[in-house]
């Protein structure tokens, strides 16, 4: 018997495993534009969010994520996102591996497919 189809983007369903992230949070600093050496273009910028208490008793009250945004429509509208804004943005988890100072090194990153502004800074 062969195997159930699986629709692209979807998780299987025997696993259920789910990447999928949901930040809403304000952008630490304003988005910036980098050139790898490869080529490639991507955005980056940070999204702090505020933390909810745990008994484990961290004092610490915010995480503050990064985000890449590779393409597309997404990336233009990251363009014109500044420190303070108010943003919703939604990807996966990706972990990325480069080279730092002949070292290899890796990071932890939201991969952005979709965002939006919800308030601009200094608008309320």
């Amino acid at each position: 018997m062969a195997a159930p189809a699986v629709s692209r983007g979807e998780p299987e369903s025997d696993t259920g495993s789910v990447n999928e992230v949901r930040l809403v949070g304000r952008v630490s600093q304003a988005p910036e534009e980098r050139i790898l050496p490869s080529g490639d273009v991507l955005w980056t910028f940070r999204v702090v969010v505020p933390r909810v208490p745990t008994r484990t008793g961290s004092r610490q009250t915010v995480d503050a994520l990064e985000c890449a945004v590779w393409g597309g429509r997404v990336r233009r509208s990251v363009a014109t996102w500044a420190e303070g804004d108010l943003v919703e943005v939604s990807g996966s988890l990706r972990r990325r591996f480069f080279r730092a100072g002949g070292a290899a090194a890796s990071r932890v990153e939201v991969e952005v497919s979709a965002g939006k502004v919800i308030r601009r800074a200094g608008s309320g």
